[in-house]
């Protein structure tokens, strides 16, 4: 290992999982000082439920490296309305959200003077975006042609500017190829990691169920804001016009964070004398559905079926409904 004030820099893109870490650790190996990013988009951040932004965090301490994190907010959904190259099997746009992450990289290499960046894709992984015409693509999109080392891959790439240049070695470079896990696993033991961490950069837009929400969204809404995207995650979500939906709290947790997402315009109904959940009518013509909302919160409360009950409506100023729950047949068909 050279001395550290005579190490050339490397920028990793880092996802927290186990191949961003073994490329790292590959990189270091060869006595290179690596400085991480971590990329946060709406659909795929260090808040999505999964603990992430800790293990990011402690993964990053954990390889030694200095940690920036950059967020893709309303030019990743600028670009999610309409991408170049398309989705893959939901409304996820891989390649196109590859190259805005890879971009990202780059800058920060610019800003460090760093040689060239890393990732941890492996050819053959994933269907749209780490075959050898999208890993090309991606390189061409974001302006790194020849500047992206992928480590675990890269003895089954074509050379880059590091190996041409000497900085790299072909063979210290990895021949993994396709889903299974067993040679990251090998390398995990031989580097000593305990508890190797799963795959890392899980996206929501590649859930199935997620995906019919974000695309029922972008369907009636021209420009949608973080906090729309945020409320997809959470709650049952009903499409009740082209200007109107109802979304309704499965815990107490999605309730208190569908109050916390709750906009000046938007109307909440909650039970009055029961648990229940709390539902957001949000949409220009919510008014028109505040009693079918009413009847909807009550079925959803621990209210009777077959009694009248109270529900309260928030808006201006807070009255109160009285009504019998809702049919199930009346709102199921109406869920997205």
């Amino acid at each position: 290992m050279i001395e550290k004030q005579e190490q050339k820099k490397v920028v990793a893109l880092l996802s927290g999982g186990l191949d961003s870490t073994l490329a790292v650790k590959t990189i270091q190996k060869q006595g290179f000082e690596v400085s991480a990013v971590a990329i946060k988009t709406p659909f795929c951040d260090f808040d999505c439920g999964r603990g992430c932004g800790f293990e990011i965090r402690e993964r990053a301490e954990n390889l030694g490296v200095d940690l920036k994190t950059v967020y893709l907010g309303d030019e990743y959904i600028e670009m999610l309305k309409n991408p170049k190259h398309g989705y893959g099997s939901g409304m996820n746009p891989c390649i196109d959200c590859r190259a805005m992450m890879f971009e990202a990289g780059k800058k920060h290499m610019e800003e460090i003077g760093a040689e060239f960046i890393i990732s941890g894709e492996v050819l053959g992984q994933r269907p749209m975006s780490q075959f050898a015409p999208a890993l090309k693509k991606i390189e061409k999109l974001s302006g790194l042609e020849g500047k992206i080392v992928r480590p675990l891959s890269a003895a089954l790439l074509p050379a880059t500017d590091p190996e041409k240049n000497g900085l790299i070695k072909r063979k210290d470079l990895g021949m993994i190829r396709g889903r299974s896990r067993k040679e990251q696993l090998r390398m995990a033991k031989d580097f000593g990691i305990e508890d190797p961490p799963n795959a890392g950069g899980g996206c929501l837009l590649t859930d199935p169920a997620f995906s019919l929400r974000a695309n029922d969204l972008f369907k009636h809404i021209e420009t949608p804001t973080t906090n729309d995207i945020d409320l997809l995650k959470i709650g049952r979500h009903f499409r009740l016009d082209e200007n109107t939906k109802l979304i309704v709290g499965r815990n107490e947790n999605e309730n208190e964070m569908i109050k916390a997402l709750a906009l000046p315009n938007d109307i909440l109904l909650e039970a009055k004398e029961h648990v229940g959940p709390i539902v957001m009518l949000r949409g220009q013509t919510g008014d028109k559905y505040i009693e079918f909302s009413a009847s909807v919160t009550l079925r959803y409360s621990d209210a009777p079926k077959n009694k009248i009950g109270v529900v309260t409506v928030h808006k201006n100023e807070d009255v109160e409904v009285a009504i019998k729950s809702a049919e199930e047949s009346s709102y199921t068909k109406l869920r997205i």
